[in-house]
């Protein structure tokens, strides 16, 4: 069944810019809603168009190229940008990008940053004053690089007319908010949601719950334990404190780890903390010593000692074989 809308004067219309290594499925997550959108209004209410920095077919990050639809510069009239953004993030050589998103900005295009795509439109001052989010492994390196922006662990955050996501498949989430809005409507985007087969996810759920989802059939009490380590990485709760929140004996805290994850709480806990740390290491040009206070170490030799216990090799000789 068919509903209808409002016709605007025009399609809006959507560039979509690929930063080489883009995410494929990021892509296609930001299109299919607005492709099926326009087949339930009947009628072409949303345009469409991929962009990159010349002609060129884009590689994306899982090697396949995609050949956009014209050049950046060639872009023609826009009513949003979304910027989809690559894995890892590309740091180097971003003035073009940088300087066509500040005239789409000052044009009145909104903008959109789509996994790392956060990371581009902060690069280029527009996301000051705005709360943002990306992708849970580069927070930190976002605080890093813009440490004055407003950066959630959401799915997706719609702060006026900047929209950015997480990445994965968080960007349908994103879209059907947007297409409950003129020229859309709510009615329309819960069909879309049903032709996606999407679960209808609020966007300001928190991306570390949807992690800790992975845990879905473990209990409850379980996966908040989780999530209150997740959330303590820089001053680690003791063992006590998570007990007495959760209303356990330790003693019960540790048997139902054990059993669940064949980890007691404390080998859990460490092995989240380095994780996050290994995370920092690998994603950005933080001191050692930094990257270790902020994962709850008080003692750079202790973390060292634990990191290359768990890694192989020292936080410095990890980070010297990352790739360029």
């Amino acid at each position: 069944m068919k509903t209808t809308a409002p016709p605007p004067t025009e399609p809006q219309r959507y560039g979509l810019l690929l930063v080489p290594q883009f995410s494929l499925i990021a892509l296609g997550a930001v299109v299919d809603p607005l492709r099926l959108a326009n087949g339930v209004l009947g009628r072409r209410v949303y345009e469409y168009v991929t962009l990159g920095l010349g002609p060129e077919a884009v590689a994306s990050s899982d090697g396949i190229r995609v050949v956009p639809d014209c050049a950046m510069a060639d872009s023609g009239r826009l009513d949003a940008v979304f910027v989809i953004g690559p894995n890892p993030i590309q740091r180097n050589g971003l003035g073009e990008i940088t300087g066509w998103l500040r005239r789409q900005a000052a044009r009145g295009a909104a903008l959109g940053g789509v996994d790392t795509g956060s990371y581009y439109l902060a690069q280029a001052g527009l996301l000051d004053g705005y709360r943002c989010t990306i992708h849970w492994e580069d927070r930190d390196l976002l605080l890093e690089a813009f440490p004055q922006l407003i950066v959630s662990t959401c799915l997706a955050e719609i702060d006026r007319d900047r929209y950015t996501c997480s990445g994965g498949v968080s960007p349908i989430d994103l879209m059907i908010r947007l297409l409950s809005r003129p020229p859309g409507h709510p009615a329309m985007a819960a069909q879309v949601a049903d032709l996606l087969l999407a679960q209808q996810r609020r966007p300001d759920e928190r991306q570390a719950l949807c992690r800790l989802q992975r845990q879905a059939q473990s209990p409850g009490l379980l996966i908040d334990a989780l999530e209150m380590m997740e959330n303590n990485v820089e001053e680690p709760l003791s063992l006590a404190e998570i007990s007495h929140h959760l209303g356990l004996a330790r003693r019960t805290l540790e048997r139902l780890f054990q059993r669940q994850t064949g980890q007691s709480p404390g080998q859990k806990y460490l092995q989240i903390r380095l994780e996050r740390a290994r995370l920092a290491l690998l994603r950005g040009n933080r001191p050692v010593d930094e990257v270790a206070q902020s994962a709850g170490f008080a003692s750079t030799s202790h973390f060292i000692a634990r990191y290359r216990q768990a890694y192989g090799k020292t936080p410095a000789a990890d980070r010297a074989s990352r790739p360029e």
